[in-house]
């Protein structure tokens, strides 16, 4: 486990190293140009560290709520309607990856600089910065399609202010190489120039730096089955077997914070910003029922627990209100003279009976009788008690603090109760690729009948275990609401943290194991990847869309067919691409990128139009809700 603390001084010090160099240092600097131009390379990596993020805050206010909802892996707080399909503003443009791209050509032009000598003491550092820009190109190409990347970044070195768009089968081979001669440098160069102060990331340890260029390139054999499964299944292999080695433990996992303080600016370096998102998009109830049922534990660190603690129970029976049967149905209580008193919780008990999703259904919300209860709460779920008036939402939102570190909580209480709140502000922990991740894919390409040295239940069990454990540390490190303490305010509240015997606990149930029907194995290893991305909505969409899972009818977690009213080819599988001004410098190149991938450009374009034109990876891909191909 790494608990990493520095503060972005170690970043963004204009005087690069010399910040906190001694005056002997410094004399050696003055006297060696070499010197300052290792501090200079040594300071772009660790910018271009700093500067890597694949889910902004526009992300998760704009585009998650869209990709949420068209793999109804979340539930609009309105409900289904025909509406659903519907596109908003974008938060990103699929143009992350130029903000560490910048860099590695920033690092390309000092080494050139330099003898052949200096500069080959920088490949390592080369070497990692190609590994963040191809992670994030992979992430921005996903829902846009062709990007500019060849000839990207370059003006300021006398290349174009019009560089070409890339064909995505293009740049899946020259990323793909990229890793390669990533992973080869990492593992063979000698000699290196690779300050572990300025890596947040593995402290410069390059054979982890390694592990991550080989397990990444599973990202791109996953995105390539539906074009070309016979390469896919041999990058695999060849990942598998690449003495390098995999991302194999949370040493190894790329979770890492960025600083834990920052002199100036804003903090949303450290804090990963602090306004709230999701406001109109709660859990599936499909998705909570499966994972409470199985007892998956991650149930608790994907999503909040509702309102409804035992102390707000309590306080409707003294009032005479009636409760939601969905939660009263969890409730033992005594009756006497009238008065209910609550005794304890049924079933599963606290944690398990906080967490509910909306109803995936189609117009659920205009059914009052039958989903009045979840939807109509602002009106079921209030309580006044004196002048004091407050509503107790009855399902579960997303869980904000996994993902911003300055979102304040206020705990459930009672009209006119005490004012409990957690407003401290904690350095937020991401993570970007994982034990559990890589070995979902190797569980997935095994089964697809890749030549791999395991079995697929061995790297499932090793993927369900590495999965919960990561979000456990997560859930931890980034001190989410319950995790290590109650709030002393209701009796019955328990934490969410892991407790011992949860993972065998849940590993047992016949949906998380292998039973050898490849068909459904498949799709147990596909739900399982959903879940994993839960709190990556991008990843998780990408995966809804080529996999066809959810799938109709499934015994796991059921795809709803809205058809007539929304019929699934009529729901996006990318987002819309804009039609460029005549002003526009990149006007013409643009409009050919778009001819050239079938896009039609525009705003306001229906769903039947935006899952026919795909990007290039979805094509052949089965479509929603029709499950593995």
């Amino acid at each position: 486990m790494k608990k990493i603390k520095y503060t972005t001084t170690i970043f963004l010090s204009g005087l690069l190293l010399l910040a906190t160099s001694c005056r002997d240092d410094m004399t050696e600097i003055n006297s060696n140009p070499a010197q300052v131009t290792e501090a200079n390379i040594s300071y772009l990596f660790a910018q271009s560290v700093i500067n890597f993020e694949p889910s902004g805050y526009l992300l998760w206010f704009y585009n998650a709520p869209m990709t949420f909802r068209w793999g109804q892996m979340g539930v609009p707080t309105g409900g289904f309607t025909s509406t659903f399909t519907q596109t908003t503003a974008t938060g990103d443009q699929g143009t992350q990856y130029i903000n560490v791209l910048k860099y590695a050509r920033d690092i390309e032009q000092v080494r050139s600089t330099m003898s052949e000598e200096d500069a080959a003491k920088y490949a390592n550092i080369a070497a990692c910065v190609d590994v963040l820009t191809v992670y994030l190109g992979i992430f921005d190409s996903d829902m846009y399609g062709d990007r500019p990347f060849t000839e990207a970044a370059m003006a300021r070195y006398g290349g174009t202010l019009t560089p070409k768009y890339d064909k995505i089968a293009d740049l899946y081979s020259l990323w793909l190489e990229t890793l390669e001669n990533a992973v080869t440098t990492l593992t063979t160069s000698t000699d290196q120039t690779f300050p572990p102060n300025q890596d947040v990331v593995y402290r410069g340890d390059v054979d982890k730096w390694a592990r991550l260029a080989n397990s990444l390139k599973l990202k791109l054999a996953a995105r390539l089955l539906s074009q070309d499964k016979a390469k896919a299944l041999a990058i695999a292999s060849e990942v598998a077997t690449n003495p390098a080695g995999v991302i194999d433990g949370s040493d190894d996992d790329f979770l890492f914070n960025k600083a834990s303080s920052i002199t100036g600016g804003d903090g949303d370096k450290v804090y990963h910003w602090s306004n709230g998102f999701l406001e109109g998009t709660a859990s599936s109830q499909r998705v909570i029922d499966f994972m409470v049922k199985n007892k998956d534990p991650r149930v608790r660190f994907f999503y909040r627990k509702n309102a409804w603690n035992s102390t707000i129970v309590q306080g409707f029976f003294d009032q005479g209100k009636e409760i939601p049967d969905y939660i009263l149905e969890n409730v033992n209580y005594t009756e006497s003279g009238g008065k209910k008193t609550f005794v304890s919780w049924k079933g599963a008990g606290e944690p398990w009976v906080r967490y509910y999703g909306l109803p995936v259904e189609m117009n659920a919300a205009q059914n009052v009788t039958e989903y009045g209860d979840y939807f109509d709460y602002t009106n079921r779920s209030k309580l006044k008690i004196g002048d004091a008036e407050k509503t107790f939402t009855p399902f579960s939102g997303f869980n904000q603090e996994m993902v911003i570190g300055r979102y304040d909580f206020t705990v459930p209480t009672l009209p006119g109760g005490p004012v409990i709140q957690d407003l401290d502000d904690n350095p937020w922990y991401g993570m970007y690729l994982s034990t559990a991740e890589v070995n979902l894919y190797l569980a997935e390409f095994k089964l697809l009948g890749a030549s791999l040295p395991g079995t697929a239940q061995e790297y499932f069990n090793k993927a369900l275990s590495a999965s919960v454990e990561e979000y456990d540390l997560l859930a931890s490190l980034n001190k989410i609401p319950y995790y290590g303490k109650t709030y002393d305010y209701d009796p019955n509240e328990e934490m969410i943290d892991l407790k011992s015997g949860e993972i065998a606990a849940m590993a047992a149930n016949a949906d998380y194991q292998l039973t050898g029907n490849v068909a459904l194995d498949l799709e147990k290893v596909y739900v399982q990847q959903l879940l994993h991305f839960t709190m990556y909505p991008t990843e998780q969409f990408v995966t809804v869309r080529r996999s066809g899972v959810p799938r109709e009818n499934s015994t796991l977690i059921a795809w709803e067919n809205f058809g007539p009213t929304v019929p699934n080819n009529a729901i996006p599988r990318r987002f819309e691409v804009g039609a460029p001004s005549p002003t526009d410098l990149m006007y013409q190149i643009l409009l050919d990128a778009y001819s050239s991938q079938g896009f039609t450009p525009g705003s306001n374009q229906d769903g039947t139009l935006l899952n026919s034109e795909r990007v290039w990876q979805d094509i052949n891909a089965p479509q929603f809700g029709q499950g593995p191909q």
